[in-house]
This record gives structure tokens, C-alpha cells and sequence, in this order.
């Protein structure tokens, strides 16, 4: 085929918009209805996790350092063996408790700062590694005591692109909320082109969960929506929304531009179940993928994007996270609708 035929081929995602503004969109609140939030959040909560907790993305624990994070009100320490490998413990040393995220790793091997005990992932004196999982995009580790439930080998990992077929970003925002406040927020598609203007606009909910008829894999709202690009641009698609299990919810592009893309948001405890001020992290993993020619080029230069990415995510979150917040609030004082 000629350049000329593909130049003929060729179709621009952008569409231009001629819908109404923010003020004369359709209300959305009688279709948002609360039992049917609560329900599906119900369902999500009662998904088996294993007991892994997503910890951040997979480049940021890099060979040579510890990486310190905290799950449950439970210190963690990651770091990566001489071959690469994951590794993860408690992030107290067990000599005399330092903090082993402060520590060096030496041929893979982490050595505590403050008297040189070094430990390679393998129990010592107490100290007992924890499971580890790195998928390519994030990092999960099991916590068993956190979560409370039977164990399983590896976590829940949505499907994604094609390994090496997509570009990712990952985005990690802190809340005064539970994670269950924050999947509530993804489970409630409806407020989106009223609360983001800036990213969505004509957003339907083309169909709604089914509940425990269509069983769990036929449990996801389906929207079409279109993403606002500058002004009037928009790129319009149909995206899924699922909860695979208690502490994510998956959006993905089933038609349209970047169909198989998928925004992962996971939300993991930092504190505490009993906390009086609770605080959860949302870490949000983006893999965009397009089956267009030129999206080699996004792929190549995805450490230029990356950033771009998370901006757009943080935006975004930056209301999310006040919608979080608010919904437990309400729910600590009693003064939740419904």
C-alpha cells in the first residue's frame, strides 16, 4: 500500500463537539442513586484480594535502594535483589528497630545504617519477608495480619495492553479517607462530566450493574463519554468500569480510540483499621495503548509523557480526593444520605 492510500485512510480521533454547555446538561442525580452505589461497593467489598495491597509503581523501587511504605499502620521495606529480583519485610530492622527504608543495599543485599546487619529477603532473627508481586506497571505486597482474609499466591491483576504494546503512568495521591471511599467515587460514573467539565463531557451511563444475576464478571457500568482535548476537541469512547476486587476499580476502553487502554485506580490503606483519622493512598496506573501506526512514537517517548499523565491524573484527583474525603466525613459523623 502507498503512502497515499494511508494518507487517505487515515482518520483523526478528534471529533468536534456541539452539545450543550455545563448548565444545560441533563441532572444526573436521579440516575446516581445511592442504593445502587452502595450495592455495587457492597459486592466489590466482598471480592477476595488475597490480601494484597498495591505499594506504588514498579520503577519506583529501584536496584540499589530501599523503598519505605506504609500499609495498614504496618512498615514496609522493598528493595531489589542483585539480579533484580523483588524483595519485602518488615521496616523495622531486628537488631534495635531502625528504619530499614533509611538503609543501603549492597550486591542486592539491604544493610541496616546503624550497626551493618545485612539481610537478603530470607528470615532472620524474627524478621520474616513478606509475599511479594511486581506486574511491570506496579508493585503489590501481601499483608496477611492487614488483611484479614485467606491468603492467595498472587493478587488480582487486571488485564492490560499487550506487555510492551502501551505507554504507562502511575499517579499516588494521599486522602483523610478509607479505600472504600474512594472505589465509591469510581462506582459513581455519573459525576463526571459535572465534576470534571475540564476532562468529560456528554457522559451517558449506557448500562448499569446487574447485580447478583449477571454474576460478577457482568457487574460494570458502561459509559460513553467523551474526553475533552482544547475547546471543542473531544475524542469520544465507550469505557467500562468493574471492581475486581475491594480496593480497585478498573476503567477500560472497550470502542473508540484507545480501545483496550485501561486506568487502574487502587486504593491501599495507610493507616490503620481503627484509626480515628484514616488516610489511604490512591495509586493510579494509566496503560495507553492504539492500534495507529504513529503510537510508536508515544511509546518511545514515553518518559516525556509519563509526567504529562500523571498531571492529567492529578487534576483530576485533585477533586476526587475532596469527594473521598467529604463521603467519609459524612459517614464518620452519621450524617451520610441514605
Amino acid at each position: 500500500m502507498t503512502d497515499r492510500a494511508d494518507k487517505a485512510r487515515w482518520t483523526s480521533p478528534l471529533r468536534r463537539r456541539r452539545g450543550p454547555g455545563w448548565a444545560e446538561q441533563t441532572p444526573t442525580w436521579r440516575a446516581a442513586r445511592p442504593a445502587l452505589i452502595a450495592d455495587t461497593l457492597k459486592r466489590a467489598s466482598a471480592r477476595p484480594s488475597g490480601n494484597w495491597f498495591v505499594v506504588g509503581a514498579s520503577r519506583a523501587v529501584r536496584p540499589g535502594r530501599p523503598c519505605g511504605r506504609t500499609v495498614g499502620g504496618v512498615e514496609v521495606v522493598l528493595w531489589r535483589s542483585e539480579s533484580g529480583d523483588l524483595r519485602a519485610g518488615p521496616g523495622a530492622c531486628p537488631h534495635l528497630g531502625a528504619p530499614l527504608r533509611d538503609s543501603r543495599v549492597v550486591c542486592g543485599t539491604l544493610v541496616c545504617h546503624w550497626h551493618g546487619l545485612a539481610l537478603d529477603g530470607a528470615a532472620f532473627a524474627g524478621w520474616q519477608p513478606y509475599p511479594v508481586h511486581d506486574d511491570g506497571v506496579l508493585v503489590w505486597v501481601r499483608l496477611d495480619a492487614v488483611g484479614g482474609e485467606e491468603p492467595s499466591e498472587r493478587p488480582v491483576v487486571p488485564a492490560r495492553p499487550a506487555p510492551g504494546s502501551g505507554v504507562d503512568a502511575v499517579f499516588t495521591a494521599v486522602g483523610r479517607c478509607e479505600p472504600q471511599d474512594v472505589v465509591a467515587n469510581r462506582l459513581d460514573p455519573w459525576h463526571g462530566s459535572w465534576f470534571h467539565p475540564y476532562s468529560f463531557v456528554d457522559l451517558t451511563v449506557v448500562r448499569e450493574p446487574q447485580g447478583d444475576e449477571g454474576g460478577d464478571e457482568d457487574d460494570a457500568f458502561v459509559v460513553d463519554v467523551s474526553f475533552r482535548v482544547a475547546g471543542r476537541l473531544v475524542v469520544p469512547v465507550r469505557a467500562e468500569f468493574t471492581a475486581p476486587e475491594p480496593r480497585t476499580v478498573v476503567m477500560r476502553i472497550t470502542e473508540g480510540e484507545g480501545a483496550t487502554s485501561v486506568v487502574e485506580t487502587h486504593a491501599t490503606p495507610l493507616t490503620a483499621a481503627d484509626a480515628d483519622r484514616p488516610r489511604t493512598a490512591v495509586i493510579e496506573a494509566v496503560v495507553a495503548a492504539s492500534d495507529r501506526r504513529g503510537f510508536a512514537l508515544a511509546r518511545a517517548a514515553a518518559p516525556v509523557l509519563r509526567p504529562l499523565m500523571r498531571g492529567t491524573a492529578g487534576r483530576l484527583w485533585r477533586d476526587d480526593l475532596a469527594y473521598a474525603e467529604r463521603r467519609w466525613e459524612l459517614r464518620s459523623t452519621g450524617r451520610f444520605p441514605g
